[in-house]
């Protein structure tokens, strides 16, 4: 059963140096307070996961948390490229990172299979694509019934997934709406999920076919409000488009990046800080 915990917390007892780790989100409800947290925390020698890799990947590889980085995309959605990340593959600053990619169908189905506890993902894919031969791991199977040769990729099963969401109740179960990504799959695959959320209430009045992960499925609720910052909460808060736009001169060089962390995380004791540092700051301009 889910404990309700405060972030810091969560993050100290379940994420350790050398899990590997999934944030998921897309396009809303992607985990930022959380990543602050880990780096926050100096976590290190990190398997991180995530279909789409976007500012809080750049900002937990820059800061040196991340070993390897599986991934089907990466970016700075609208803006351009993940100077860290590429930074870290180009020139090993600040320290190597190995990178394994994937299909986004690839990936989704990865998790799929790690939620259901099967050892590997098929598909049908990789037809023309040169991706199988940068990753060994996409491998061919042939089909018992039809002969049919399809994709194999191993499931995957992260030590802790870590997602953001609308709603939890005082029991732990949480509530999700909105655009989906691999949010459910890739918390029902892993050991461990941290789920940060905009408010604590007493019944979640789910409508029919909503997300609702159940408290049973979960190890940590967080209170964090606006913890998807920059991305948006659908039905609580907007996307900060100019944060992702300021991004990309703070991202581009190694001593304006380090200073922002020192600062913006390192100098602050929580998300809600941040918050209130980040937004003193684009007043002031």
């Amino acid at each position: 059963m889910a404990e309700i915990l405060a972030l810091r917390d969560a993050v100290k007892q379940f994420v350790n140096d050398g899990d590997t780790v999934a944030l998921e989100g897309f396009t809303h409800l992607i985990p930022t307070a959380a990543g602050h947290e880990i780096i926050r925390q100096g976590k290190k020698d990190l398997t991180l996961v995530r279909m789409t890799p976007d500012l809080v990947y750049d900002q937990l590889i820059g800061a040196g948390c991340a070993r390897k980085l599986i991934f089907s995309w990466g970016g700075n959605p609208g803006v351009g490229s993940l100077h860290r990340l590429r930074d870290a593959v180009e020139k090993q600053w600040p320290q190597p990172l190995e990178i394994e990619e994937h299909s986004h169908a690839d990936l989704a189905n990865a998790y799929v299979a790690g939620a259901s506890g099967l050892p590997f993902a098929v598909l049908r894919a990789y037809a023309g694509s040169d991706l199988p031969k940068v990753n060994p791991l996409i491998k061919t199977v042939t089909c018992p019934f039809t002969g049919e040769v399809l994709a194999a990729v191993p499931s995957v099963r992260p030590d802790v997934t870590v997602i953001h969401a609308q709603k939890a109740d005082r029991k732990g179960n949480v509530l999700l709406w909105g655009i989906l990504g691999v949010q459910k799959e890739a918390a029902l695959a892993a050991k461990r999920c941290i789920v940060t959320v905009e408010e604590i209430v007493d019944d979640l009045n789910a409508p029919m076919n909503s997300c609702v992960l159940p408290t049973w499925a979960l190890t940590a609720v967080c209170h964090v409000p606006g913890g998807a910052h920059p991305s948006y909460a659908h039905g609580y808060n907007e996307r900060d488009n100019r944060f992702y736009q300021a991004w990309d001169p703070i991202a581009r060089d190694r001593e304006t990046f380090t200073a922002w962390i020192d600062e913006y995380i390192h100098g602050t004791a929580d998300f809600t800080e941040f918050q209130a540092k980040l937004a003193a700051a684009q007043e002031a301009k």
